[in-house]
């Protein structure tokens, strides 16, 4: 990086923290959890798809892990750019982006044009991890972990309430309905962004593909960032796992419930997420790493209770709210840690940290209808369970490196 690209980058971070109120960061929490609802309003309507074009369960599941695969593309390719380009120009692009990719899911005739039109909005929903590390270059330091729990409150709760949404209005409009009333709410973000979000100058002169490069060189010279990788992965595959196919448990005895009740577990799962900030305040006076331990043996729990009691709906309440709580938990750690890492680079931190996050996600959505496959809803929580204590062996493992340091 040039000693210009440092001054600009200083002096903008310096302007950008005065511009930095509650205000801006609940427009920013807002603006996450819009866009990322993109990537989340297909799973409690698969079911739903695959009647539609008389496909089984398993087969119509590939449509959520195309999306999640397509945005890991999307953070590995274009998030970078982060770090060399005007962030609200190139968040407003992507606006725009997204919003062709979901008029096309709209109106795909067919299931392989529906795979690809959800692989695109995947690539194209990539503003989250472009506002997060933006809001943490805008924090001061010593608030850094609140600024960051409450944008990614919004994102989780995003996530969450796409569901809840989907499932409503794909009873009452059908499936098709959701995905164009989110482009037309794209459109109307894309407007607010551009004129609320303030001015944002490179903090990189390198090319793209110098860009592209130095990621590799950050993955080994951060054994932080990787430690955060793996734990972020499979955290999130067995939350994938879950989401993917909740509403094939519901459609099965004892509940024959339809979409709209799949969607209204997001609810459930708000009281989890809202705890995200708090986290946040918590990652800002304790290591973040003990945090994480906490988060990945509530996940341990919330499947046990999933497996045990999953024939009973005060059993999967009590499950999504540990779930959530645990995701949150271990995201929102995890992001607070590799934020420390190296300022001028947060963009590409978050690019790495974020792939693999969504690595773990496709592998989860499909493992979880690998597993309901071939042993239904035991199967998804087996797959859960191990996913998880991989993540506990490696934390065990890179806990014993850092007491032996």
């Amino acid at each position: 990086m040039s000693t210009n690209a440092v001054k600009r980058a200083k002096g903008d971070v310096g302007a950008n923290k005065a511009q930095m109120d509650r205000r801006l960061v609940w427009i920013m929490a807002v603006a996450c959890g819009l866009s990322v609802a993109n990537l989340y309003y297909v799973q409690p309507v698969l079911a739903d798809i695959g009647h539609e074009f008389t496909v089984s369960f398993d087969q119509v599941g590939i449509l959520a892990t195309l999306s999640q695969l397509g945005y890991a593309l999307g953070l590995l390719l274009i998030v970078p750019l982060g770090d060399r380009y005007n962030r609200r120009t190139l968040i407003v692009t992507m606006l725009c982006a997204v919003t062709v990719a979901l008029i096309a899911m709209a109106t795909a005739p067919t299931l392989p044009l529906l795979a690809v039109s959800s692989f695109a909005i995947g690539v194209t929903t990539v503003v989250p991890q472009l506002l997060v590390p933006l809001a943490a270059s805008m924090a001061y330091e010593h608030e850094r972990g609140r600024v960051v729990g409450t944008v990614m409150s919004g994102l989780l709760i995003g996530i969450l309430l796409a569901r809840t949404v989907s499932g409503v209005v794909c009873a009452n409009l059908g499936w098709r309905a959701m995905y164009w009333i989110a482009a037309g709410l794209m459109v109307l973000l894309a407007l607010v962004l551009r004129f609320l979000l303030p001015p944002d100058r490179p903090r990189s002169d390198m090319s793209y593909p110098q860009l592209l490069r130095s990621l590799w060189s950050l993955l080994r010279s951060e054994p932080g960032l990787r430690e955060t990788c793996v734990f972020g992965a499979m955290g999130f595959a067995s939350f994938s796992a879950f989401w993917a196919t909740l509403s094939f448990l519901l459609q099965t005895p004892p509940y024959h419930y339809g979409s709209e009740v799949a969607g209204l577990f997001g609810l459930v799962g708000v009281v989890g997420a809202v705890a995200a900030s708090f986290v946040g305040r918590l990652a800002d006076k304790m290591e973040a790493r003990k945090t994480v331990g906490i988060a990945l043996l509530v996940l341990l729990l919330s499947f046990g209770i999933f497996w045990l009691t999953g024939q009973f709906i005060w059993g999967l309440i009590i499950g999504v709210i540990l779930l959530d709580l645990g995701a949150q938990s271990n995201q929102v750690s995890n992001q607070t840690r590799i934020y420390s890492l190296n300022p001028e680079a947060r963009s590409r931190l978050n690019t790495i940290y974020m792939v693999s996050y969504f690595i773990g996600g496709s592998l989860g959505s499909f493992l979880g209808t690998y597993g309901w496959s071939i042993a239904g809803w035991s199967g998804v929580c087996a797959v859960s369970l191990l996913l998880i204590t991989v993540a506990g062996i490696a934390y065990v493992i890179n806990m014993r490196r850092a007491l032996a340091r």
